[in-house]
C-alpha cells in the first residue's frame, strides 16, 4: 500500500469506510461456511470451536491492520471492529485470544515504531473488555448498541494511550489529530454492523433449523403408519412418495439389502423397484455405514447413458448394529442438492431407523403377549374338566336334555380356550365364554351360584383381550361365593365411558385380606411374600370346599396362573401401569374388581 504522509481527514474517512465494507462482507461470508456455520455464541462449545474462533477473529484483526492507511509512521486501522466482535461473540477467551494475535502482529510489523506499543495494548484491551462484557451481561452479547459503545470507548482509549506512550509527543499529537475521528467512528460502526450481521446469520440459521425440524416431523407423521410394517416394498414406496412431496428434490429412493425397494422421481425409467442396486455409491454406504454426499455422475456410478441424476445424498438405515438399507435423495442439473438437504436426509434416516427398531420391539412385545395368552389357554384346569364331565354323566340318566346342553356349553368353553389363533376379540365373545362357564358351574352347585350380567347397549362389539373377564368370574365363583355355605351372587357389568370400556366383576362372597389383594396387584412375582410363594408352588391340587380360607383359595389362583393376578399383569403389559385393576374387598364382605380397556381397531 502506498504511504500517505499527510492525508486529509475526509479522505481517510472514505478510504476506511470502503475497506471496512469489504472486511465486513468477507467476515459474514466466512461465518456461513461449515463448520463455522454451526458455531454459536455462548460459553458451552467444544475446544476446537473456541480455537477456530480465536484464529478467525485474530485473522480479521490482522486484516484490519493491512486494510488501514499508513499515516505518520503508524496505521489508521480497523483492528478494533474485529477484536470487539470476537469478545462479544465468543467471550473472554476468544476476545483475549484474538486480541493477542492482532496486537502481537501489530507490534511485530512495527518493532521500535513510535506507536507500536500503545496500539498493541489498546487492541488487546478492547478484546478483553468486550469478552468480559459478554460474560457479565450475556443478554447483550450480540447487541449492536453495546458493540457501538465499546468501539467508541475502546478507540478513545486507544488515542489516549498513543498520546501517553508514543514519542515524540508532537508527532503523537499530530497523528491523533488526523486519525482519531475516522478510527473511532468507523471502528465503532464497524463493530456494531459486524455484530448485527452475525445476529442476523444466527437468526437465519435458527429459521432454517426450525423449518428443517418441522419438515422432518411432518414426514415422520405421514410415514409413521407405513413403517409400522417394517421396511417392505409397499412401505418404502409410500415413504419415498411422501419424502419427494415434502422435500421437492429430483428423486427419492429406498433400498433394502441389495434391492431397490422404491424409486420415485427422475430416473425411474431405469432405477426401478425390485431390481438390484445400480449405483456404486449406494454399495459403498451399505458397506461402510457412513453417509455420503456425491456431486457428480461419475461418483454416483450409474452406468445408464443419459441418466439425469447429477448428485446424490445417501444415508444408511440401521436396525441395531445392522445396516438395513439406504435412504437416497437425488438431484439433477436443474434441481441440485445442498448441505441443508444432506442434514435433512441424515435426520430422516435416524428417525426412520429408530421407528423401525421401535416397531420391531412392539412386534416382539405382541408376540410375547400372544404367547402368554396361548399359555393361559393351554392351562385348562383339569379338575374343572373332570368335575364337569362327572356332572354331565350324572345328568345323562336323570335329565338327558340338560346333559346334552351341558356338553355343548363345555365344548364351546374348551374350544375358545384352546383357540390360540385369536388376538383381540369382541366383548360378546368373551361373555359367551363366561356364560358357558357359569352354566356348567350352576349345574354342579345349583342355587349356591347366582349370576347377573349387565351389558350396556353398544358395547357388544368392543374389542378386548381374550381370557380377561372369564378368569375373574371364575375367581369370584371359586374363591368368593363357594367359600360360603350358602353361596352367593356374582355380578358382571360393562359400559362405555368415552374411549374406554369399564368392566366390573363383583361378588358378595368371602372377600380377601390386604396381603392377598397386594399379592394380586403386585407387578412382579418377586413381590409375593415368601409364605404365599412357597404355598403357591407346593400346595396340592385344589378342590373348592365351603369354609376354606381366603388366603388358601387365592394361593391356588396364583398357582393356576389364570386368576386375577394374571389378568392384572396382562392389562399393565398391554396398556401400561395406569390400566392396572382396582380391587375393593374386605374379609366377609365380598370383592369388587374393576378395570378399563381403551378403544382399539379390529386387526
Amino acid at each position: 500500500m502506498d504511504p500517505i504522509l499527510s492525508p486529509h481527514v475526509p479522505e481517510l474517512f472514505i478510504t476506511l469506510t470502503q475497506r471496512f465494507g469489504l472486511l465486513l462482507a468477507g467476515g459474514f461470508a466466512i461465518m456461513t461456511v461449515a463448520p463455522l456455520d454451526k458455531v454459536g455464541p455462548g460459553r458451552s462449545r467444544p475446544l476446537w470451536a473456541t480455537a477456530l474462533l480465536v484464529a478467525m477473529f485474530g485473522m480479521f484483526g490482522i486484516l484490519g491492520t493491512y486494510t488501514g492507511n499508513f499515516v505518520f509512521q503508524s496505521f489508521a486501522n480497523l483492528r478494533a471492529m474485529g477484536v470487539i466482535t470476537a469478545g462479544l461473540f465468543g467471550g473472554p477467551v476468544v476476545g483475549a485470544g484474538a486480541g493477542i494475535i492482532a496486537a502481537g502482529h501489530r507490534y511485530l510489523i512495527d518493532v521500535g515504531g513510535f506507536s507500536a506499543l500503545p496500539c498493541g495494548l489498546a487492541t488487546l484491551s478492547e478484546g478483553i473488555l468486550a469478552g468480559l462484557v459478554a460474560w457479565r451481561f450475556p443478554e447483550r452479547r450480540l447487541d449492536w448498541a453495546t458493540a457501538l459503545t465499546l468501539g467508541l470507548i475502546g478507540e478513545t482509549y486507544h488515542m489516549g494511550l498513543v498520546l501517553w506512550l508514543a514519542e515524540p509527543f508532537t508527532e503523537a499529537v499530530e497523528l491523533v489529530r488526523v486519525i482519531s475521528l475516522p478510527m473511532i467512528l468507523i471502528n465503532a460502526m464497524g463493530a456494531a454492523l459486524f455484530v448485527q450481521a452475525l445476529r442476523m446469520q444466527l437468526h437465519f440459521r435458527d429459521l432454517r433449523d426450525s423449518t428443517q425440524a418441522r419438515q422432518i416431523l411432518s414426514i415422520a407423521n405421514r410415514t409413521l403408519s407405513h413403517l409400522r410394517s417394517g421396511l417392505t416394498r409397499a412401505s418404502a414406496q409410500a415413504t419415498a412418495e411422501i419424502i419427494l412431496d415434502e422435500t421437492h428434490v429430483a428423486a427419492v429412493a429406498l433400498t433394502g439389502g441389495d434391492l431397490v425397494l422404491a424409486h420415485v422421481g427422475a430416473g425411474d425409467d431405469h432405477h426401478m423397484s425390485g431390481f438390484q442396486v445400480r449405483t456404486m455409491a449406494t454399495r459403498r454406504v451399505a458397506e461402510t455405514g457412513e453417509p455420503l454426499f456425491v456431486r457428480d455422475r461419475d461418483s454416483i456410478g450409474c452406468r445408464q447413458p443419459g441418466c439425469p441424476l447429477t448428485d446424490a445424498i445417501i444415508v444408511p438405515l440401521r436396525k441395531g448394529g445392522q445396516i438395513l438399507g439406504c435412504l437416497k435423495l437425488y438431484g439433477t442439473k436443474n434441481r441440485p442438492l445442498d448441505q441443508t438437504r444432506f442434514e435433512l436426509a441424515k435426520g430422516l434416516a435416524d428417525l426412520f431407523s429408530t421407528q423401525i427398531e421401535l416397531e420391531e420391539i412392539g412386534i416382539k412385545n405382541q408376540l410375547i403377549a400372544r404367547a402368554e395368552i396361548r399359555r393361559l389357554q393351554a392351562q385348562i384346569n383339569p379338575h374343572f374338566l373332570f368335575n364337569s364331565l362327572n356332572t354331565v354323566a350324572s345328568f345323562c340318566r336323570t335329565a338327558p336334555g340338560q346333559a346334552r346342553d351341558l356338553i355343548l356349553d363345555l365344548a364351546r368353553y374348551m374350544r375358545r380356550n384352546l383357540d390360540s389363533s385369536r388376538g383381540a376379540i369382541r366383548l360378546s365373545e368373551e361373555l359367551e365364554q363366561v356364560r358357558s362357564y357359569l352354566v356348567i358351574e350352576q349345574a354342579r352347585f345349583g342355587d349356591r351360584i347366582r349370576a347377573d350380567i349387565d351389558l350396556a347397549p353398544g358395547t357388544a362389539d368392543w374389542l378386548i383381550p381374550p381370557l380377561l373377564i372369564q378368569p375373574l368370574v371364575e375367581n369370584s365363583v371359586r374363591h368368593g361365593i363357594l367359600a360360603r355355605e350358602e353361596g352367593g351372587l356374582v355380578r358382571l357389568s360393562a359400559h362405555a365411558d368415552g374411549d374406554h370400556l369399564l368392566v366390573t366383576v363383583e361378588d358378595d362372597g368371602a372377600g380377601m385380606d390386604d396381603d392377598t389383594r397386594n399379592a394380586i396387584l403386585a407387578p412382579d412375582a418377586s413381590d409375593l411374600s415368601p409364605h404365599m410363594y412357597v404355598e403357591a408352588r407346593n400346595e396340592p391340587p385344589y378342590e373348592a370346599q365351603p369354609g376354606q380360607t381366603c388366603s388358601d383359595t387365592m394361593v391356588e389362583s396364583l398357582r393356576d396362573g389364570i386368576g386375577a393376578r394374571n389378568c392384572n399383569q396382562r392389562l399393565m403389559q398391554m396398556y401400561g401401569p395406569s390400566y392396572a385393576m382396582r380391587i375393593d374387598s374386605e374379609p366377609g364382605r365380598g370383592t369388587r374388581i374393576s378395570f378399563r380397556i381403551p378403544r382399539q381397531q379390529l386387526q
